[in-house]
């Protein structure tokens, strides 16, 4: 049978959750960051989801990520890949490139992390030593080959609060705690996707160096590498279906 696939779609990516009106979904966690809207890829539907809202009005903190899980599964979804941002701690991707992580620090607070938040009397452990689905990675990694998209394996995703970015102190201490990248929303993201039983994987778009790195402005470094990111980002979505 064939899977379904979704985006959840970050910022800057708004207007690629889709030019149709779009399906609204109600959950019992309440309701999703959007519509869910339907994009066509070569002879492939996708589901798409803005995680910040159409308007990128909801902040990282205050997504109800348990609502856009569960509305992408009701309408079928069975692997879901995010589009996140990120800011690079270590010299192993440069801004401008994307990367396929493959391990997740959570450093949030606050937010709805769990399927199993007691209401339906079931309590479960997820096994969650991998965070990302093998075989989604894996496709991701070859469609990018295939693109000769600047793509690259692996690193830690460390995933703070924001909405403000972070100090270069902070920055040193997550690079001591393994981190590679630094973004805002893979989690609870990722979790609540296996407590659903949906594949997950990221394409995380390394945009600017992390504070204290770069030299510069973070927003002039964002003008610059967001471009290329997202051209690297689109071309490997396209092979990625355009082979399934």
């Amino acid at each position: 049978m064939e899977k379904t696939y979704a985006l959840i779609v970050g910022s800057g990516w708004e207007t690629l959750a889709g030019e149709d009106s779009g399906t609204r979904v109600d959950t019992e966690f309440g309701a999703p960051s959007a519509n869910v809207h339907r994009l066509r890829f070569g002879e492939r539907r996708v589901l798409s989801l803005a995680r910040h809202g159409d308007a990128h009005t909801i902040p990282p903190h205050a997504i109800n990520y348990r609502a856009n899980i569960i509305a992408l599964r009701e309408l079928g979804a069975d692997a879901i890949i995010g589009l996140n941002t990120v800011g690079v701690i270590t010299p192993y991707a440069a801004p401008g490139s994307i990367a396929i992580p493959k391990q997740l620090l959570d450093y949030t607070w606050g937010r709805e992390q769990t399927l199993f938040d007691g209401r339906g009397g079931v309590v479960e452990h997820v096994d969650f030593t991998e965070p990302f689905s093998d075989a989604l990675r894996e496709a991701l990694l070859q469609a990018a080959a295939r693109a000769g998209a600047d793509c690259y394996d692996g690193g830690v995703y460390a995933t703070v609060q924001g909405p403000r970015l972070e100090t270069a102190a902070e920055v040193d201490r997550l690079e001591r705690d393994g981190a590679d990248f630094i973004g805002m929303t893979a989690m609870p993201e990722a979790a609540i996707a296996r407590e659903a039983g949906i594949d997950y994987a990221c394409i995380a778009m390394v945009v600017n160096p992390a504070a204290g790195r770069g030299g510069g402005s973070i927003h002039a470094a964002v003008e610059r590498y967001t471009r290329d990111a997202r051209s690297a980002t689109m071309s490997t979505l396209e092979a990625l279906f355009d082979a399934l």
